[in-house]
């Protein structure tokens, strides 16, 4: 894998990453959220007036592209197991930017992914 490539799968993975902590910090303002058909609509509104929910949803459309350009230039068996590494940006972030727990398990498992994703990536 070049260096360009490999550039273009860890972009993928980090605008996925922060789709998910941009949305987590859209939906917190809003608390636990109940949907039904009640309240679907207002329920949408709600979310969509969120920029946060609005930025991680765009994050997550530039972030396919990104995956796609990067797929055409390497095998899925390599390139899928990255985006692995998300779960570890997101746990350091959302410990960072949100005081969620990192307990010995967390950093545990996220050792094992990264042990996994260099094992992958080498292979």
């Amino acid at each position: 894998m070049t260096l360009a490539t490999f550039a273009l799968i860890l972009t993928g993975v980090m605008l996925n990453a922060g789709a998910q902590l941009l949305l987590k910090a859209g939906v917190t303002p809003l608390g636990e959220l109940s949907v039904g058909l009640h309240n679907l609509l207002p329920t949408m509104v709600k979310v969509l007036m969120q920029w946060p929910i609005v930025a991680g949803l765009a994050c997550y459309v530039v972030s396919v592209g990104v995956w796609i350009v990067g797929l055409s230039r390497v095998e899925v068996s390599i390139a899928y197991p990255m985006l692995s590494m998300g779960y570890v940006v997101n746990a350091l972030l959302a410990w960072w930017l949100f005081g969620e727990a990192l307990g010995p398990m967390r950093w545990a498992g996220m050792l094992l992914i990264l042990a996994g994703v260099v094992i992958m990536a080498r292979s």
